[in-house]
């Protein structure tokens, strides 16, 4: 079954496209993360999505309806990054008050306990900190006990015991049936928590798949070492057509054919040297396949 369906979604602002015909599905009871650097696509995507926006091409179906059917309000959550609260409201009563809306409820409780709230459960929302206000725009995200919930940077500015408790909710959400859909900055985050990934770039898809199958393929082996060691030496030992860099000072990766050869060439060539590697991490990360596709310059 599919949660939420986006087929040739196109979205225009004046003479700029935010969104160029792009497609994508969502299996339900399944986490997707949507990736992509500012100005990607990503917001303008979940937001019509969400049935905040409207498309200016293209379809959207969420669990099955159009985004903006009021039959979807009880059965989708939305957590954005930052608002969506009474600032004079108590917690307790925030999440209390977003409970009522809902016909079956998470115990609100609960909900503040999983995510460490109890203790300002009594506090209004203006006096809560930024990672408080996160895990409190979670909360109310789930508490009505939607089908398919959309998480904003759910764990921007949180502290890692909360970024802990934030991603053990998510994994339980998942458990429970419910579909995820996740912006983030943190390819870590998206590595730990995604069934599945997509990566914009510019309003257009570049990469779509799991974790594995975007990470698998070229080698990519990073250790720390002394400085300056001798690339051209480390190069002759390696297999043909491998490369080796001196990223930053003492930082070092090597890129080949992935395979158990040119781990063991790098180590074999460290041990000849005497040089003890450190932090040897012998896979290419999503963070690579992501600085890989929409490249390294800083965007606004």
């Amino acid at each position: 079954m599919i949660a939420l369906e986006v087929t040739d979604l196109l979205k225009r602002y004046g003479e700029a496209t935010a969104v160029d015909r792009i497609s994508f599905s969502v299996a339900a009871g399944s986490v997707l993360a949507l990736l992509g650097p500012n100005g990607a696509g990503k917001t303008t995507t979940v937001e019509i999505a969400e049935g905040f926006r409207r498309a200016d091409g293209g379809t959207v179906r969420v669990l099955g309806l159009d985004p903006a059917d009021p039959a979807l309000r009880p059965r989708v959550g939305v957590m954005p990054q930052a608002g969506g609260a009474y600032p004079a409201l108590r917690v307790g009563e925030l999440l209390s008050l977003f409970a009522s809306y809902h016909a079956h409820p998470l115990p609100t409780p609960d909900l503040l306990s999983r995510l460490g709230l109890e203790q300002v459960a009594r506090l209004p929302f203006r006096r809560l900190s930024g990672g408080q206000q996160q895990r409190l725009s979670l909360a109310m995200a789930v508490v009505g006990r939607p089908e398919l919930v959309f998480l904003d940077e759910p764990t921007a500015g949180l502290d890692p015991q909360a970024r802990q408790a934030t991603w053990d909710l998510i994994r339980c959400l998942r458990t429970d049936g419910v579909t995820v859909v996740l912006t983030t900055h943190l390819m870590d985050e998206a590595a730990q928590l995604a069934d599945d990934v997509v990566i914009l770039d510019r309003g257009q898809v570049v990469a779509r798949g799991t974790v594995p199958e975007l990470t698998h393929g070229t080698g990519l082996i990073r250790f720390t070492a002394p400085p300056g060691l001798v690339l051209a030496d480390l190069e002759a030992s390696l297999p043909p057509g491998s490369t080796a860099s001196e990223t930053t000072s003492g930082s070092y990766v090597v890129q080949g054919s992935a395979g158990p050869l040119l781990l063991a060439a790098v180590t074999g060539w460290c041990a000849q040297q005497g040089v003890m590697p450190g932090h040897l991490q012998a896979h290419r990360t999503l963070e690579d396949v992501f600085l890989e596709l929409t490249g390294r310059e800083l965007r606004a």
